[in-house]
């Protein structure tokens, strides 16, 4: 799940991106309406974050352009103008969900999740695959009966794998999906993620090696 937090208070936003990151997210932060727009430009998010004062480009701007062009993209507006009226506006200009601030952050984390599922292709909620379990709505792996105890990244990884249904999935694709844009793409943490996760699932190997390719469950 990859997400983009556009929010001028900064300390808010590294806190909202650090706390989504533990939950299997791969965020990328911006701190003003330009940054948002370059990134949203470059690199297709599932959710956008969004406050609506943002500084240089307006956040209702933001948001226009953004479901303007058409993007998959599901829009979330963060923001203190709480009152029913400013409600309206957001989701009339093209919002997905609205949340004032101060808010529950378990509600946000809730609210993202939902907003990325409905932003990709329907899945069922538990995946099931070479006898593994993951459960999507409450993050939950197992393998046999066996609770696997993973990491944030190593289950972002594993989604993903079982996500691809079989077909092969590149090394760059898991990067792009489970880490954020500061990732080096010459690092080796996919592998080492890969194996960190084969360890954990046990025998028989149910992660393959694709040659030239990436991995495969």
């Amino acid at each position: 799940m990859r997400v983009l937090i556009a929010e001028d208070e900064r300390f808010l936003a590294d806190l909202v991106a650090e706390g989504l990151r533990g939950h299997a997210m791969a965020v990328d932060v911006a701190y003003d309406g330009a940054s948002a727009g370059e990134r949203l430009a470059l690199t297709e998010y599932d959710v956008l974050v969004l406050d609506r004062d943002l500084p240089e480009v307006h956040g209702d701007e933001i948001c226009r352009e953004l479901v303007r062009s058409g993007a998959r993209t599901r829009i979330l507006m963060l923001t203190a103008a709480a009152a029913v009226p400013d409600r309206a506006t957001g989701l009339g200009l093209g919002a997905d969900d609205y949340l004032p601030k101060p808010f529950d952050f378990s509600e946000l984390v809730a609210r993202v999740q939902a907003l990325a599922r409905r932003s990709r292709a329907a899945v069922p909620p538990v995946l099931v695959r070479a006898g593994v379990e993951l459960d999507t709505h409450r993050r939950q792996a197992s393998r046999d009966g066996r609770h696997l105890a993973l990491s944030a990244k190593e289950y972002a990884v594993l989604e993903a794998l079982m996500r691809a249904e079989g077909a092969p999935v590149s090394a760059e694709s898991l990067l792009e999906q489970a880490w954020d844009e500061n990732a080096d793409p010459f690092t080796t943490v996919v592998r080492v993620t890969v194996s960190r996760l084969r360890a954990k699932l046990g025998e028989p190997q149910c992660i393959a090696t694709v040659p030239g390719v990436g991995y495969r469950l």
